[in-house]
């Protein structure tokens, strides 16, 4: 390498064995120049140390282990090394393949939240590179939007829209490749980390990446798990006003479900992540490829048998595949849950018409079949709750009605018992009988013939009505109330029927369950419809244990951590109780019955 060159008013390095042609990227540590290798007339990619690192013995050892480390990665969905600086040149650079496209950060920044299968599809072609690497003893420690490059060839060269005839064995137009093993441990020698240097993006790292233990591929999967909430749901899982807060977050373990941020997740995507994201690596995919195939299983489920065509049909026309995605996975979640029903599989089928519904939120008939499934859910909720106590009532019933008779058996005659009851029920049933009778006749003989009419016409002379369609969700049940008037119990899909007149609607749950809402529906002649969701306050859960060391989860949340003493927010589910576990021995296990909006302990 010579000194820099300057070209135009901007500064290029003049290497020895490449033409530099511009600057394609920027950061922290190198700069990424487009350049032509001399000697075998191919464009590249070539990353070069900022000049105030190249000096640091450090710096100049990661830049070795990663040519080391990639070199010997040879797989379809990783950036290939070319060549490395030699230990005598005044600059420090690494010659990698040339990628013509953008990183995944930019497809984020720009059309997040991505259509979740297409998120899924380039996670699938990530975690590839990553099994692969793994395989060859290396994790890369830095999965990120940032590092994964996209390159779209369109369908013709010529400016055509007609797409050029199909070969089952044509390379796929869309390329994934994951990029920067700068920060890379090879699991079978001593890296640059072990000094005890944390190395990574705060938001990406795994925990035990942020507290100095042992990292292995579970740390790639947490990584892809960051990487692929964020293009689903539009956001980090973990966010804060600066990196120490985010580093927080993520040790602490808590962070928002994708299905309850974004609903068109649905749940199995989003029961995915959580196994991603989890806290301990032990409750993680075992690989990537697990992973991997979890999505792959879930992308056939919903009818996408190729994922390189769906990312080809997307990048092709993404406003066009969007729109059309959509009525296409509708219709096949209905279908999976009409299936799922059927089969008396009811948490399948309520998961897959509640991910329909969340992306058709007015489709009526989706309304009434999740608002009834709702209701029944809610009634056999009740019915668990309820029956102990009805039992009880009929046992307290029929104990005080022997209890009667056998006071009665004490203070009458003997004799008289039966034949005063029975002389005592018929007369009362004549009386009835005799009273049932004359009030028909005296209703038949007093009501005027006209009155019918009368009472037509009076209804006929009313208002201007229009209908308000409650397309309400989060609760089985709930109560609406007019300008602060009495409270009307209603569900998912109900109508209310206001005048022409502007009206304030307050939307509540039983007992001050959920937060209350109110909606302003302004004066007009036309029907009308309001959506929202009505939200269960949380409840404040605290475990108590002599052991301060242990830490706990819960079945439902098993990707949250509690530490004895410290309250937590929990979310009430619609059964009113979560089970928690001690994550050394999960066997152990304690019901705790939740009231929203209450707190409540548990004792191990």
């Amino acid at each position: 390498m010579v000194a820099p060159a300057t070209a135009g008013t901007r500064s290029l390095p003049v290497l020895a064995k490449y033409d530099v042609i511009e600057e394609i990227g920027h950061g922290g540590m190198a700069t990424v120049y487009r350049a032509m290798d001399k000697r075998l007339q191919r464009e590249v990619a070539v990353k070069v140390i900022h000049p105030h690192l190249r000096d640091s013995s450090e710096v100049a050892h990661r830049f070795t282990v990663e040519a080391q480390a990639v070199a010997k990665l040879r797989h379809a969905n990783i950036v290939e090394v070319f060549d490395v600086s030699a230990e005598d040149d005044a600059e420090k650079y690494l010659v990698v393949e040339l990628i013509r496209g953008a990183t995944l950060r930019k497809l984020i920044k720009e059309r997040a939240p991505l259509p979740p299968e297409i998120a899924a599809a380039l996670a699938i072609d990530v975690l590839a590179a990553l099994a692969h690497a793994h395989a060859e003893g290396v994790v890369h420690r830095d999965v990120k939007p940032e590092n994964v490059l996209i390159e779209h060839r369109s369908l013709r060269t010529d400016g055509s829209d007609t797409p050029p005839p199909s070969s089952g064995d044509a390379a796929p137009r869309v390329r994934v490749k994951l990029t920067d093993f700068g920060i890379a441990k090879l699991l079978d020698a001593q890296g640059v980390t072990s000094t005890g240097q944390v190395l990574g993006s705060p938001a990406h790292m795994a925990p035990e990446q942020i507290e100095g233990g042992d990292v292995d591929a579970r740390a790639d999967v947490f990584g892809m798990g960051v990487l692929l909430y964020e293009a689903m749901v539009g956001h980090l899982p973990f966010e804060g006003q600066n990196p120490a807060q985010v580093l927080r977050r993520v040790l602490d373990g808590q962070y928002p479900q994708a299905e309850m941020e974004r609903g068109t997740v649905g749940k199995r995507l989003s029961v995915i992540l959580d196994r991603a994201l989890a806290h301990e690596a032990a409750d993680r995919f075992e690989s990537a490829n697990a992973m991997r195939d979890a999505l792959l299983t879930e992308l056939k489920r919903v009818g996408v048998e190729s994922h390189a065509r769906e990312l080809e049909s997307y990048f092709d026309d993404p406003e066009g595949y969007t729109k059309e995605h959509d009525k296409r996975l509708i219709a096949k979640l209905c279908d999976l849950a009409q299936v799922a029903r059927k089969d008396d599989r009811v948490l399948d089928a309520a998961s897959d018409y509640n991910r329909a519904l969340a992306y058709a939120p007015d489709d009526p008939q989706l309304l009434r079949i999740v608002a009834r499934m709702q209701r029944d859910a809610a009634r056999a909720a009740f019915l668990k709750r309820a029956w102990p106590l009805a039992l009880l009532a009929i046992i307290v019933l029929v104990g005080a009605y022997f209890g009667t008779q056998a006071l009665k058996n004490r203070t009458q005659p003997i004799g008289s018992t039966t034949a005063s009851t029975s002389a005592s029920a018929a007369a009362s049933a004549s009386a009835s009988t005799s009273a049932t009778t004359s009030a028909i006749a005296s209703t038949s003989a007093t009501v005027p013939a006209s009155a019918t009419t009368t009472a037509t016409t009076a209804v006929a002379v009313q208002h201007v009505e229009r209908v308000i369609t409650l397309n309400v969700t989060g609760a089985a049940s709930f109560f609406v109330s007019d300008n602060g008037g009495e409270a009307m119990s209603k569900s998912l899909g109900d109508t209310v029927k206001l005048d022409e007149r502007e009206h304030t609607l307050k939307f509540t749950c039983d007992k001050d369950l959920c937060e209350p809402q109110t909606r302003k529906v302004p004066a007009g002649k036309t029907d009308d419809a309001i959506a929202l969701e009505l939200k269960a306050r949380a409840a404040t859960l605290t475990v108590s244990c002599a052991d301060a060391t242990a830490t706990f989860s819960l079945d439902e949340s098993p990707q949250m951590p509690i530490k004895p003493g410290v309250p937590v927010s929990v979310n009430v589910p619609s059964y009113r109780y979560v089970m928690v576990y001690n994550r050394a021995d999960p066997l152990k296990k304690k019901k705790v019955d939740l009231t929203p909006g209450q707190p409540a302990s548990v004792s191990f």
